[in-house]
Parts: structure tokens; C-alpha cells; sequence
């Protein structure tokens, strides 16, 4: 009862100057609400890293061609073409800590289905590449291996394809021509989405990567090829024995540099979450310099509430309060002023976010104990803050505060 009592009489004394009480909860108000919002954009940028990241598949390696020394000057990446597709069967065959490997073209080519043509990321695979990718089939069948053995003229294509140049037509067994060489469509791909960068990656189509050396490229080695390491612990050694496993197959001499380059996604995910993380925690420490104002508001008005009502802080003692009821009462206020504002700043930081989902199209991730924290935190202050006002109020002379005027 006690407490419900402290608790009416704080209530009522804010009540007396709302606008006051307002204004002091503002400080609480935008920490909080700046606290949640930042804290979500953080999080949503991690989220989508990771759904990115998943979306290239799980424990991924790419392995791409060396770059050129001539005359001192090197060249990038990929310039030597210094991969071919018996790289990859060595790999998936004498490699403990690799699943799959596959061997992988790409060029951008025009597709044409009937009287309709859309322009599309051709790549050549092998039948792994879609245990790599993780990459399920929506509709028919991916490649198999009699398709590479005998350079088959069949494809699999994305959802955005299918819509470009089927709409809602099934185009299982259809034909489309890639420079004029028609391929029969034998499945259809499970949308996966934009990659960070903006990439669609349903804009695709995929032909056995013989075909597309023989048929459409006219070549023998591989611009690149992609590996799936057993687990993501073993991703490492992995990459350890590619790279051994590569110098003794092109005779790379002891001292000499590779000629072939092995990039590790898991390396990528990690600075890329990492690179989130600092950020996130960044906007949050900004976002907490508010809370901070916020209490320091608090604290002078509470300071100010004491002096304005000394009189009646001796009138309650003269009655019979005790020291610890009158701080518990400056105390409440504190807390209550820092809860409330608590609260509403949680409503207006789960406010933002929705907007900048919706409206800027920014990834936002609210999370639950984010939200707990930052009310218990406001609550906090409160009670840090209104510690000494309340003590100072606690500590008053009745004698002399029945004088005061």
C-alpha cells in the first residue's frame, strides 16, 4: 500500500507541470526511440549479410585463375586461363575436406523464345553446382552427368527468365536459342533473390559447362571453379589442400607464386558482419550519448522540483515522514519520468523502423531483448539520475524547510 500510495503522490506531482514533465521525458524519449531504430539497422544489415552470404551457398571456396607477370608488370586476376575442368574432378576426388566441385563459365548472352528475346547471365556448370549453391529445383530436373558427358543442349533457367519469356506458361520443355543454337528447357530454378550489390540472381540460365565450352565458347579450360567444403570447420583445410593440391597438378615450382587465386566466402561473411557489427555498435554508442542527456535533464529538473517544493517536504516531515519516504517519493518521480519516456521512445523507435523498411526499402531487424534493455536501461537512469535530488530532498532540515519561502 505504501508503495501505491509514493506512487499516486509522485503521478500527481508530475501531473502539476505536465509540459515540464514532458520536455524532461523528450531527452529519454529520443535516446530510446534512436537507441531501438539504430540498433535495428544494424541488425537488419547483419541479417542480410548472412541471408547473402547463405544464398551463395555454405561454405563455399571460388577458385580463379592467377594473374600475369610480363616484364615486371602484373596483371589482375583472371587474366591466365590456367583452370580446366579435370582440376575440379581432382579436387571432389582426392580432396577428404571437399563435397563438390564444379567448374563454372559465365557470359551474357541473348536468349530468344518465339517472338520474344531477353538478355540473361549464361553460366556453364556441372551437376554439382547446385548441391554448392544449395539452389533447389522449383519445376523439373537440374543437369546430370549424361548431359556433360554428351554436351546435351538443355538448360535450367531462373524465375526471372521464366516470367521474361514464358509469363505464366509452363516452359518445361520449351525452346529457347542462345546464338542460334536451341537448348530444351528441362527444369526451373527456386527464386533466390537480389544479391547486395543490386544482382538479380533468378536472372540466369544454366547449361552443362561442356556445351557451353564446345557449342558457345569454343575453349578448353574454365574461367573459375566453385568448392563446398565438407563443413564450415573444415573450410581452412580445405582451402590448404586446393592450393597444394593445384601447385603440384600446374608444376609450380618451390618459391614460385600460384597461378591461381582461392577466395574464401567464409573471409568475406566475416569482415562483412564485422564491418555491421562496428557500425551497429556505433549508432548504438551515439544513440546512448541521448539516453545520457536525457538523464542529466532529468536530474536538474528533479533538482529544481526540490527547491520549489521545500515547504512542502517540511510540512510532510512535520507530519510524520520519515527521510526515506521522502526520497522514495523524489525517487518514483525519477523513475516514473524515465520509464514513461522509456516506453513511448521504444513505441517511436519501432515506429522508425517500420518506416525505413517500408518507405527507404532498408533492411531493419528489431529485436526483443534490445527492446528490454533499452526500457531497463531508461530505467536506470531514472534511479542513477534522481538519486542525488532525491537524497538531497531526503536530507533537508524540517525546521528550515517550514521557513524556506
Amino acid at each position: 500500500m505504501q508503495w501505491l500510495m509514493t506512487l499516486r503522490i509522485a503521478l500527481r506531482a508530475l501531473a502539476r507541470n505536465k509540459l515540464r514533465a514532458f520536455l524532461t521525458m523528450l531527452g529519454i524519449i529520443i535516446g530510446v526511440g534512436a537507441v531501438i531504430a539504430m540498433v535495428a539497422i544494424g541488425e537488419g544489415a547483419k541479417s542480410t549479410i548472412r541471408s547473402q552470404i547463405a544464398s551463395l551457398g555454405t561454405n563455399v571456396l571460388i577458385i580463379l585463375p592467377g594473374s600475369n607477370v610480363q616484364g615486371g608488370v602484373r596483371a589482375g586476376t583472371g587474366n591466365v586461363n590456367t583452370l580446366v575442368d579435370s582440376d575440379a574432378r581432382a579436387m571432389a576426388r582426392e580432396l577428404r575436406s571437399v563435397a563438390y566441385a564444379s567448374p563454372v563459365l559465365r557470359r551474357q548472352e541473348q536468349l530468344i523464345a518465339g517472338n520474344l528475346n531477353w538478355g540473361s547471365l549464361s553460366q556453364g556448370v556441372a551437376p554439382e553446382f547446385q548441391q554448392i549453391r544449395d539452389w533447389q529445383i522449383e519445376t523439373g530436373r537440374f543437369l546430370h552427368e549424361g548431359d556433360m558427358d554428351s554436351a546435351a543442349k538443355v538448360a535450367v533457367i531462373g524465375q526471372t527468365v521464366a516470367r521474361q519469356l514464358f509469363g505464366n506458361d509452363d516452359p518445361i520443355d520449351s525452346v529457347i536459342r542462345i546464338r542460334n543454337i536451341p537448348f530444351r528447357i528441362v527444369g526451373t530454378l527456386v527464386a533466390k533473390g537480389q544479391t547486395g550489390q543490386g544482382t538479380d540472381q533468378d536472372d540466369t540460365v544454366m547449361i552443362p559447362y561442356t556445351t557451353m565450352q564446345k557449342r558457345l565458347m569454343r575453349i578448353t579450360y574454365v574461367q573459375s571453379i566453385v568448392v563446398r567444403a565438407i563443413n564450415a570447420e573444415r573450410v581452412q583445410e580445405a582451402q590448404e589442400q586446393i592450393t597444394l593440391l593445384l601447385r603440384q597438378r600446374h608444376r609450380i615450382a618451390e618459391g614460385r607464386e600460384d597461378d591461381f587465386t582461392v577466395r574464401n566466402l567464409s573471409d568475406i561473411a566475416e569482415a562483412a558482419q564485422s564491418t555491421a557489427r562496428v557500425m551497429a555498435i556505433l549508432l548504438g554508442s551515439v544513440a546512448g550519448i541521448s539516453l545520457l542527456v536525457g538523464g542529466i535533464g532529468i536530474m536538474n529538473i528533479m533538482l529544481v522540483s526540490v527547491t520549489e517544493r521545500t515547504r512542502e517536504i517540511g510540512i510532510r516531515m512535520a507530519v510524520g515522514a520519515r527521510s526515506r519516504d521522502i526520497m522514495l517519493q523524489f525517487l518514483v518521480e525519477a523513475v516514473v519520468m524515465a520509464a514513461t519516456g522509456g516506453l513511448i521512445g521504444i513505441l517511436l523507435g519501432i515506429g522508425s523502423s517500420e518506416v525505413l523498411k517500408e518507405w527507404a526499402q532498408w533492411p531493419t531487424l528489431v529485436r526483443p531483448e534490445i527492446v528490454a534493455i533499452a526500457f531497463l536501461f531508461s530505467g536506470a537512469v531514472g534511479i542513477f539520475f534522481g538519486f542525488y535530488p532525491a537524497k538531497k530532498a531526503a536530507s533537508l532540515d524540517p525546521i528550515d524547510a517550514l521557513r524556506y519561502e
